[in-house]
């Protein structure tokens, strides 16, 4: 029950914008801990208008985008672990990841440095090993990849499906299908308008994915949305692409030329997606959804080549979203005008692993204001020539 049916001074403890992968982790957490929270969302949930629908998202350890991201990953999986111990269906699947490339290649190198440095078990392979071990690659043999074993992907409908209903359970309270049309903040609480109702509440959490540049106007000039788009395709043997005989996988085959691709899982086809696509900026409202000829184009690129018995006809093809900082890291921190307002955003493509334990540091910092995770490359101040 809410504060507005027992008279308190706010409606709500919290209210968090945005019911995706990382608003859905954070009022779970924030309602576990006690706090009346209200979560809303546009859409429905779970729905397929932003960043963590397509039915999977990898998870993986031999992290070559930086080691110091290894210790949030060791919180997340834990996380994920309990979240799957609550939920009817299996959420994280743990079949190992390979980081391909050639050897001076940054996805390579940085794969193993963060094994390295971390001390996490994985096997260093050429070529030949892993199109032996995994019989649908056919990779060239200047390329080699990091196995780390503990790689996998997550059912990402599901992990938000989980987090609501664990919000539920703890007598959180969810409202889909309500936009956010404003927001303002004093230090002492917080009002936020929708286009059905006005609550107010001691806190609030923005998590708001490609609409964050709408939400929250003082970090626009850093968050950048891009239009992504995923295939599935049929195998032409399909006992190779299940998730026992083939690991999730991200392959450099150029300086920015980045695939990562997926077993088969759920529904039909093998999943496969180009890291930034075409580069292409949108608007989330205005974005052309309808994947194209040639988005499915440069995907086949890379199964012709090195997936070669993946690349049969199309069973699906879906757009999505990314939306970028400058640097490609993520935005986790307070508003820069509010210690009221606490935000998450920008995840470049690579958050949704992460979201288990962005939930958990939402509400540290939503409660009291800190956070013991190592969150201090997040900062929302880094972009201070960008940000107003």
């Amino acid at each position: 029950m809410s504060k507005r049916d027992t008279g308190g001074e706010f409606d709500y403890d919290a209210v968090v914008v945005g019911v995706g992968g990382m608003g859905s982790a954070a009022t779970h957490h924030l309602a576990a801990r006690g706090v009346d929270v209200l979560g809303l969302e546009r859409y429905d949930i779970p729905h397929a208008m932003g960043s963590s629908h397509g039915v999977t998202r990898i998870i993986r350890k031999a992290y070559h985008e930086h080691p110091d991201y290894v210790p949030l990953l060791d919180r997340a999986y834990e996380l994920w672990d309990d979240l799957d111990a609550q939920h009817g269906q299996s959420l994280l699947h743990t079949h190992g990841s390979l980081a391909l490339g050639r050897p001076d290649s940054e996805t390579v190198t940085g794969a193993e440095a963060a094994c390295r440095r971390h001390d996490i078990d994985y096997e260093r392979l050429a070529a030949a090993q892993i199109n032996e071990r995994f019989s649908g690659f056919d990779l060239p043999d200047e390329f080699v990849g990091i196995y780390q074993p503990e790689g996998g992907f997550l059912w990402s409908e599901q992990c938000i499906v989980a987090q609501v209903n664990a919000t539920h359970r703890e007598g959180g309270t969810i409202r889909a299908r309500e936009r956010v049309t404003e927001w303002e903040a004093t230090d002492e609480s917080v009002r936020v308008v929708t286009d059905r109702d006005t609550y107010t509440a001691e806190k609030l959490v923005v998590a708001a994915g490609a609409w964050a540049p709408n939400v929250l106007p003082e970090l626009a000039a850093v968050l950048q949305p891009q239009r992504q788009v995923l295939g599935w395709f049929q195998p032409a043997e399909s006992a190779n692409f299940h998730p026992e005989s083939m690991p999730v996988y991200i392959i450099e085959r150029d300086a920015d030329d980045l695939y990562y691709g997926f077993p088969q899982f759920h529904i039909p086809g093998v999943k496969v997606g180009k890291h930034y696509h075409f580069g292409e900026d949108a608007a989330p409202d205005e974005m052309a959804r309808e994947p194209r000829s040639d988005d499915e184009a440069a995907l086949r690129e890379w199964l012709a080549d090195g997936l070669p018995t993946a690349n049969g006809p199309p069973l699906s093809l879906s757009t999505c979203l990314y939306t970028n900082t400058p640097d490609k890291e993520f935005i986790i921190d307070h508003h820069p005008s509010h210690d009221n307002v606490v935000v998450a955003c920008g995840f470049s493509g690579h958050g949704f692993k992460f979201a288990s334990v962005v939930g958990e540091i939402l509400a540290d910092l939503a409660i009291d204001g800190e956070t013991d995770h190592p969150i201090d490359r997040f900062a929302a101040d880094r972009f201070s020539t960008h940000t107003s």
